[in-house]
């Protein structure tokens, strides 16, 4: 869960283009699964993880544009090809009428494409917010100006915007958390490895090299980047670590404008506020409490001169891949190389398709849906989806851990969830955002401001339950405990997740278990902390929760003792939610696989495997992939999903129902002893 990204992106990483027609005849043919991905010298019960890709990791490499690269990249890709053929359309219809949907998308890609324009204005573009930050005499000047910057999308000091109220779901209030870092997370600041201090080094190298594009000379650029990193250290020795940061108890923290301003007493809220636009409101949500009180403690202490410096940095480094290639080469040479380990810039027609996807994704997906997503794929979805809940539901009636009073409870909050498939019933309206030609920095910052205002108008309405947090061609899914919603974007809804006349046991291995992961998590070790109505609420007996935690203990363990590469190890902790929804969400699909063959004859094998045997597959197919060692640290320390090779073999090997499908016996590395099993749902 993300309580401040108002803008969800994609989890999976993209590779090679199919048009829709090709890709159209990849989903008739589509009814088994890749043999050739296999690697048949490996057994299935000693890790299955290679059995099923290693065909494809020995004859695939990362791509040089990418930092990863997997089974299902080419899903992304096509998804991104379709994208470019409306976008270039659009961008050579200069007829369309003014203020359309098609005018936007097509004078924004324009605008991004348009490579002549942009290098011949190098930072210009940035030269009104520049003089901005440099008329800043005092502390008293500082509110108005980060309101400034906060509103066109600047990650300065901290973040501020609105949310629903985990204790009263139905309601909007504004929310204020931790932010303002340029490297990924607060530990980067400190880790004392070899690796993490010589990208510190190149992190503060970087900064002195943006500061000398901008016109710096050598000396004070560099003395502007000890300064930035001077104030973004103490950022950081004030801020939660990501593990703190998913206990959903601990980030809500409500209080009044009275309490906001004596906790950072040397701040003019009220002038920031007005700044910003923002609505009036009585009641605002601190997720960190203590990050804003060091703040205040920063603001004090800080010369106003550093404080300039550390948002001129933060303005140049928001903005640096629109502007000419000089600005965009460095940024790609510490973010792109040094930190995630890829050795190519991706093409540039490819950066505006994502760039118009991100800032005008439902106009875009509009488009996208009608070319790309059936209502025969729509229909077959909604039937996974009632099969995989009436799954859970049997599964919760038969805990033998969970007493009544919770497993009613449990049923209640199964019985409300929404389901979202595909694309919204209501498409966001644009008309209020200006789209030219002219300017590509100015069309993003217009797109900002109008997301940011979009969002910052929620504060005080009732909640939109029919947005969505995903734009549709995204290949991912979402659960959100707020709204007690499982969404699943068109974009995914393609093979090797799902296909309209894919075999049924690969359709439940793969999408379906993605439909059981999904739901699952509303019963996570966060999602479970919210009831029916998505508030934050203890809705569990004390017997029950303890019951739980124990499960979830067994989950956290089996992770934290799995090792990578270059002495690497899984955070078990930051990654149980993603966990325990893999498991239960597996273990639901296979419930939904083998409900589904009542009353049927029992389906032929396929390549000499069985149905069961095919789920498995399925599941572990999708995510075959390969990492730089530099994507594989940051995976590990950032995302709260575990390596794929984990996300097969982690879960996997706690089934007995995986084990019987592959005649696996006890001793194999892919089957764990009785009393070493990890079972939540």
């Amino acid at each position: 869960m993300r309580f401040l990204n108002r803008r969800l992106t994609g989890a999976f990483v993209l590779a090679l283009a199919l048009s829709f027609a090709a890709f159209a005849r990849q989903q008739a043919n589509n009814r088994g699964f890749d043999v050739s991905n296999l690697d048949t010298t490996c057994k299935p019960c000693e890790d299955f993880y290679k059995f099923a890709n290693g065909g494809w990791l020995a004859k695939n490499e990362i791509p040089a544009a990418f930092s990863t690269w997997g089974t299902s990249s080419s899903l992304r890709e096509n998804n991104i090809k379709a994208l470019r053929d409306i976008l270039e359309a659009s961008a050579q219809n200069t007829s369309a009428p003014a203020g359309s949907n098609e005018q936007k998308i097509g004078a924004f890609y324009a605008s991004c494409m348009d490579e002549g324009r942009i290098e011949a204005a190098g930072a210009k573009p940035l030269d009104a917010e520049l003089k901005a930050i440099d008329k800043i005499k005092d502390a008293r000047d500082l509110p108005v100006a980060v309101a400034r910057l906060h509103d066109m999308g600047v990650n300065v000091l901290f973040g501020f915007g609105a949310v629903q109220d985990f204790k009263n779901s139905t309601s909007v209030i504004a929310v204020a958390g931790q932010s303002g870092l340029s490297l990924p997370d607060r530990d980067y600041y400190f880790k004392d490895d070899d690796k993490s201090g010589l990208l510190r080094e190149q992190h503060v190298e970087h900064i002195a090299a943006m500061f000398g594009l901008l016109g710096d000379a050598p000396e004070n650029a560099a003395a502007h980047a000890q300064t930035v990193v001077r104030i973004e250290k103490q950022l950081a020795q004030v801020s939660r670590d990501r593990v703190a940061r998913r206990n959903p108890e601990k980030q809500y923290n409500k209080m009044g404008l009275a309490e906001l301003r004596k906790l950072v007493p040397g701040f003019d809220w009220d002038a920031y506020l007005k700044g910003l636009k923002a609505p009036r409101f009585t009641e605002i949500n601190i997720a960190q409490p203590e990050f804003f009180e060091g703040l205040g403690k920063i603001l004090t202490s800080a010369p106003i001169a550093d404080l300039k410096t550390y948002m001129r940095w933060q303005l140049i480094h928001s903005q640096a891949g629109l502007l000419s290639s000089k600005f965009v080469n460095e940024d790609f040479s510490f973010y792109g190389t040094a930190l995630n380990g890829t050795k190519e810039l991706q093409p540039r027609w490819r950066r505006c398709v994502v760039a118009t996807d991100q800032n005008l994704g439902e106009a875009l997906g509009e488009v996208y849906v009608k070319k790309a997503f059936s209502p025969e794929a729509k229909a077959r979805m909604q039937t996974l989806v009632r099969n995989l809940i009436a799954a859970l539901r049997e599964d919760i009636t038969t805990l033998d851990w969970m007493t009544d009073a919770t497993r009613k409870q449990a049923i209640a909050k199964l019985d409300s969830f929404v389901t979202k498939i595909g694309y919204p019933d209501k498409w966001r309206n644009y008309s209020s955002l200006k789209i030219e030609r002219a300017s590509y920095v100015d069309n993003t910052v217009r797109s900002n401001m109008f997301e940011n205002r979009r969002d910052l108008a929620k504060i005080g309405r009732p909640v939109d339950r029919s947005e969505w947090q995903m734009s549709p061609p995204t290949v991912n899914a979402y659960h959100n405990p707020l709204m007690t919603e499982i969404v699943f974007p068109a974009g995914i809804l393609q093979p090797p997740y799902f296909g309209p006349n894919s075999d049924d046991a690969i359709n439940y291995g793969a999408i379906g278990a993605v439909i059981g992961h999904e739901l699952t998590h509303g019963f996570d070790d966060q999602g479970r902390k919210f009831d029916l109505q998505g508030n934050l609420r203890d809705w569990w007996t004390p017997e029950d929760a303890k019951n739980y935690q124990a499960r979830a203990e067994c989950v956290e363990k089996q992770f934290a003792a799995f090792r990578v590469a270059d002495g690497l190890s899984m955070n078990g902790k930051l990654v149980l939610g993603e966990s325990i929804a893999d498991l239960g969400g597996l273990k639901i699909a296979y419930l939904a696989f083998q409900k589904s063959l009542d009353g049927k004859p029992r389906p032929e094998a396929i390549d000499g495997f069985t149905p069961e045997q095919r789920f498995f597959l399925g599941w572990a197919q999708v995510w075959g992939r390969k990492y730089t060692i530099e994507a594989t640290r940051n995976q590990i320390a950032n995302d709260p999903h575990p390596l794929s090779q984990f996300r097969v073999n982690g879960p996997l090997s706690n089934m007995p129902e995986f084990a019987a499908a592959f005649g696996c016996k006890n001793g194999d590395p892919m089957v764990r002893p009785a009393a070493d099993r990890c079972e939540v749902w």
